[in-house]
């Protein structure tokens, strides 16, 4: 059984404070972000949802659907959202050496630059797992480490909908970065959970924003 936390505790901020877990601010502003795409049908359902409230969010791309579904990343760039790199095979840091992570990075890297001449600084370590030693050469290539204050757990086929709603209801603030997955594996619950996210926090007053 996998472990995973819904928010992140101001403890665990502390210990990996060079990573990227929230944005404060006074303007009520949150992230949105989406790992694991691009996918043709959901990425673009995803992109359909957000222009519904003019919305702009931050994609985590796994370099080898960048190469197979190019129309599709291209769609994410020319509709103002932002991406990031999550490596070319979606690796598992703690499972894999230092180097084959690095290199998988810059594979990622390449097939983002490919196709967006805007230099690429942002970087979501798959699973969340990602050992010192890759984050201080991720950090040392110039990447911004982006990981999470909300966690709706859309990837577990476990839970339903309604709870995966509740994961980020309950918990968005001000700052939050929130995590969604554009994948065929969480489609079941994001297809619930994000219209409904969308319009509950739009009308409580957030603002939502991409991560640059």
């Amino acid at each position: 059984m996998s472990f995973y936390w819904i928010k992140t505790n101001s403890l665990i901020k502390k210990m990996f404070s060079k990573y990227t877990w929230d944005i404060p601010n006074n303007e009520n502003k949150i992230y949105l972000t989406f790992d694991d795409g691009p996918i043709p049908e959901i990425t673009e359902w995803v992109l359909e949802e957000l222009k519904k409230y003019n919305i702009k969010a931050t994609f985590f791309c796994i370099g080898k659907n960048i190469e197979k579904y190019p129309n599709v990343f291209a769609k994410i760039i020319n509709e103002g959202h932002s991406v990031g790199n999550h490596t070319f095979n979606h690796l598992n840091g703690w499972k894999t050496s230092t180097e084959e992570y690095l290199e998988n990075a810059k594979l990622c890297e390449v097939s983002i630059s490919n196709l967006q001449p805007k230099t690429c600084n942002l970087f979501r370590p798959p699973y969340g797992k990602i050992k010192t030693s890759q984050a201080k050469k991720v950090l040392q290539l110039g990447y911004k480490i982006i990981m999470w204050e909300v966690l709706s757990a859309d990837f577990d086929i476990r839970i339903s909908p309604e709870k995966c709603l509740k994961n980020v209801l309950n918990n968005v603030k001000s700052g939050s970065i929130i995590v969604f997955h554009d994948s065929v594996k969480a489609f079941p619950n994001l297809e619930y959970t994000l219209p409904k996210t969308l319009e509950n926090l739009t009308e409580r007053g957030f603002v939502f924003d991409s991560i640059n």
